[in-house]
């Protein structure tokens, strides 16, 4: 195997691409600005500030989502954005069926595992922690 390819690090970029990409394109980009149902949904859950956490999850997913894909800020948006997930499942999605909840499930495990594991050597954060 080629020795400029890593492929641990390798099949981690390959996820981090995946998941961040499809989360904030799929996901994200379409609740931003978050939209009315979304906001009256927030306040709904109980959280106070209805129009602030839409936002915040809302970027959390975008935003997230990109960082994820390049690499930067691994953990940090890990962190935001499996907390999303975490309200997601179990509060938004609570009396759903597991169908329902299992989108929201396998994003944040992808997000438990980026946040123990960081980004690897394909990304952003590994090329400013060298510097």
């Amino acid at each position: 195997m080629n020795k400029l390819i890593h492929c641990p690090d390798f099949g981690l970029l390959i996820f981090r691409l995946f998941i961040g990409l499809t989360m904030a394109f799929a996901h994200g980009m379409g609740k931003l600005p978050p939209p009315d149902q979304m906001v009256q949904g927030v306040g709904a859950m109980g959280f106070p500030a209805a129009l602030f956490f839409a936002w915040a999850a809302a970027l959390s997913e975008f935003a997230g989502g990109i960082l994820i894909a390049v690499g930067l800020f691994t953990r940090h948006a890990a962190f935001f954005m499996g907390f999303t997930m975490t309200v997601a499942a179990f509060v938004a999605h609570a009396a759903d069926p597991f169908q329902k909840k299992e989108m929201a499930l396998l994003y944040l495990v992808s997000c438990l595992l980026l946040f123990f594991q960081g980004a690897g050597k394909y990304s952003m954060d590994r090329i400013f922690r060298k510097k």
